[in-house]
């Protein structure tokens, strides 16, 4: 290996090989992909390297090739691109790199053989929930081959990360932080800056208005029993799927004033944390519907007042502070993340008229073809262009080490795509992460929630950790004793009808 690892490497490689199935946390930036390297280096037999997308897959064959010296003959990148005849010599070679549901569809078509697997990377390794791909190819493995899942964030619910260590067959954990003492002197200084911003009057008058149509929703729905959940948007869509599963008499009109209270609360989000473009395209797209619900908003005369003050106003003071943000760090490597893909256009335009040199980045989904991401990323490499303006999916894995800051268009709830975003920046100099937040207002709630659930994350790592450690003496991919034990006392959550009791008629009795 061309690269010598760094003593906390050493220290993650060396529990891996008296530990067997392992998953690795650490922070984005410090050398994930070198110790996936040392152990396809250690490995005779096949080799499998996962990433979520096919740019992520072929950058980690790229770097084994340089890294591991690999000759072209001994590695390949599969995708469902290359016909099966070809996939199927391909997978002759010693080290592969793909995407999980190329594999994943090729082991059930038996293009090969999952018994040639020695060693199987899942990168992103938070994605093993539910039905992604990760999932079906873990079960299909053999009790022999090595598992090694990497990650800088497996998210703050305990449930979630259980149940990715349950799906990947994880039976020890390595975790570091910046803080520990191993890793520090290897982490390079990255400023935290909060950006306060307030509404003005229009936005205020329109917040005020709003808010009016969401408190009556929502006193529609409290009459009926049920108390919405107005601030996490996770916990109120978790409250609404359990409305379209009860038996109850309000059902359908619960549902209805659910979905319009969706309508509003989404639309307050944009108001307070996007600007007037995001809402009046949201309330357009509202108007190709023909949904009762769609209709109710549309026609609301708060709604309409709401509207009209928009459409009057300036732009979100947001905008005004990126430019300016943008221009004090003129001659940097940026990347703003937004999360809606209508306020990426207005940014790219409002840059542009400043003289600056920027490109979007988005994903399939948006018509941004795969050939257009490389193409990007690799101008964005050469300094083609400064400031790249991208959605989520800029978050994961891609290799950008020149970066200088990031900048949040707003904060996000969820720790995990929190820590991606940071990520970006810091990794090979000094940088600056800016975060857009406007006082008062959901994104306040957001950055604290963030913040929240990252620390929670580290410590049920850790008390997973401790488990593992404390278990009986295992052989390689033997189940620990602690984790036995956990399994008899928090069985899996099962899905169960919920029939009505006697007396029961309030929602609250269906949803609590």
């Amino acid at each position: 290996m061309k690269l010598e690892p760094r003593e906390y490497q050493k220290k993650i490689l060396s529990s891996i090989e008296r530990n067997g199935n392992t998953l690795v946390v650490l922070p984005t930036g410090l050398g994930k992909t070198l110790i996936a390297l040392g152990l396809i280096e250690k490995t005779k037999k096949k080799s499998i390297f996962l990433a979520p997308t096919k740019p992520l897959a072929r950058q980690h064959l790229n770097t084994a090739k340089e890294v591991l010296g690999l000759p072209e003959e001994d590695a390949a990148l599969i995708t469902g691109e290359l016909p099966p005849k070809k996939r199927k010599d391909l997978y002759s070679r010693r080290v592969i790199s793909s995407t999980p549901q190329t594999i994943n569809n090729d082991l059930k078509n038996k293009l090969f053989s999952a018994e040639d697997i020695g060693l199987i990377i899942f990168d992103e390794a938070h994605r093993a929930v539910g039905k992604y791909a990760y999932v079906k190819i873990a079960e299909r493995l053999p009790p022999e081959t090595l598992i090694l899942a990497l990650t800088a964030s497996p998210g703050g619910n305990r449930e979630k990360i259980k149940e990715v260590l349950a799906h990947l067959k994880i039976h020890n954990i390595e975790i570091r932080t910046h803080e520990d003492p191993d890793v520090a002197p290897y982490v390079k200084k990255m400023n935290k800056i909060w950006i306060p911003v307030d509404l003005g009057p229009e936005y205020l008058e329109a917040k005020t208005i709003l808010k009016e149509y969401v408190d009556k929703t929502a006193k529609s729905l409290k009459n009926l029993g049920m108390n919405p959940q107005l601030f996490s948007k996770r916990a109120f869509l978790e409250q609404r799927q359990k409305l379209f599963k009860m038996q109850h008499p309000s059902k359908f009109r619960a549902i209805f004033f659910s979905t319009c209270l969706l309508h509003a609360l989404h639309l307050q989000e944009l108001l307070e944390t996007q600007g007037k473009e995001p809402v009046i395209k949201y309330l357009e797209k509202l108007s190709k519907s023909e949904s009762k619900s769609a209709r109710e908003v549309l026609h609301n005369p708060e709604i309409n007042r709401m509207l009209k003050l928009v459409k009057e106003s300036a732009d979100h003071p947001k905008m005004a502070k990126l430019l300016s943000l943008v221009h004090e760090l003129k001659g940097q490597k940026i990347i703003i993340f937004v999360q809606y893909r209508d306020q990426i256009s207005s940014i790219i335009t409002q840059l542009e008229k400043t003289g600056a040199r920027t490109r979007p980045f988005m994903g399939k989904r948006e018509d941004f073809t795969r050939k257009l991401q490389e193409e990007t990323m690799d101008a964005f490499r050469k300094g083609e262009f400064d400031i790249l303006v991208a959605s989520s999916i800029g978050e994961e894995g891609l290799d950008i080490p020149a970066v200088d800051a990031v900048i949040f268009f707003e904060p996000i709830p969820s720790e995990i795509r929190t820590i991606q975003r940071r990520g970006r920046a810091g990794r090979f100099k000094e940088g600056a992460v800016y975060i857009l937040m406007t006082r008062n207002t959901r994104d306040e709630y957001y950055y604290w929630a963030s913040i929240k659930r990252e620390k929670k994350m580290k410590e049920i790592l850790l008390s997973f950790q401790n488990q593992f450690r404390a278990g009986a003496p295992q052989t390689k991919h033997s189940e620990t004793k602690t984790e036995k034990e956990e399994n008899k006392t928090i069985p899996k959550k099962q899905e169960q009808k919920e029939k009505p009791r006697a007396g029961q008629n309030k929602l609250t009795d269906f949803i609590s």
